[in-house]
């Protein structure tokens, strides 16, 4: 008699094991929900966006790879258009090269302080969230946006919106506002690795 109770008790904690330790996996690129993203403390990040930099008379496109580890170094090349591609860009945390390789060009900036300010960069959006004290967080269904008033200074970039997918936890796309709340650069997040 002792035994089945022995053998039931044991199936229903090996089953009550095996459930949670299934519901804490993580598959990919997913980050667990409670971690709140740690978009907010990534410490690399490599990714392919689609850029679209909207000024008033036309709309320029380009495609980027980007990447980022932490503390400072970033990284990134122009994959299209044609004309331009291969420009890069590499910050090694003090110095910045700018190099354009089919025409076999190089600057090379010493003790630079800007980076980030690239507003291309997801990792200046993360430090400027960070310091906003009036940024908010909007949830839908499906995503969560982050909103930050980005920069009082220039009037083409004082508003931006990061867009966060629920199911990944991976940023979709990011939007930088004028003064007006008009979209003056839309990035689409092509290809996104967290942390890896």
């Amino acid at each position: 008699m002792y035994k089945k109770i022995y053998i039931i008790a044991f199936i229903i904690i090996l089953i009550i094991c095996i459930f949670f330790a299934y519901k804490n996996l993580k598959f990919g690129n997913n980050i667990n929900k409670s971690d709140d993203y740690n978009i907010l403390n990534i410490s690399s990040y490599d990714a392919t966006v689609e850029v679209e930099v909207h000024s008033n008379k036309n709309t320029n496109k380009y495609v980027l790879k980007q990447k980022y580890d932490a503390p400072n170094i970033f990284k990134q090349e122009v994959i299209e258009p044609e004309n331009i591609k291969g420009l890069t860009t590499n910050f090694d945390g003090t110095n910045l090269i700018i190099q354009n390789k089919s025409l076999h060009l190089q600057s090379f900036y010493e003790n630079y302080n800007c980076m980030q300010g690239n507003s291309l960069s997801l990792i200046s959006f993360i430090e400027q969230y960070k310091k906003d004290e009036e940024a908010e967080i909007i949830e839908s269904d499906e995503e969560k946006i982050l909103k930050i008033k980005s920069n009082e200074n220039n009037k083409y970039e004082m508003y931006k919106k990061l867009y966060i997918s629920k199911n990944t936890n991976l940023p979709i796309k990011m939007e930088i506002l004028d003064f007006n709340q008009n979209t003056t650069v839309y990035i689409l997040y092509r290809e996104i690795k967290i942390n890896k």
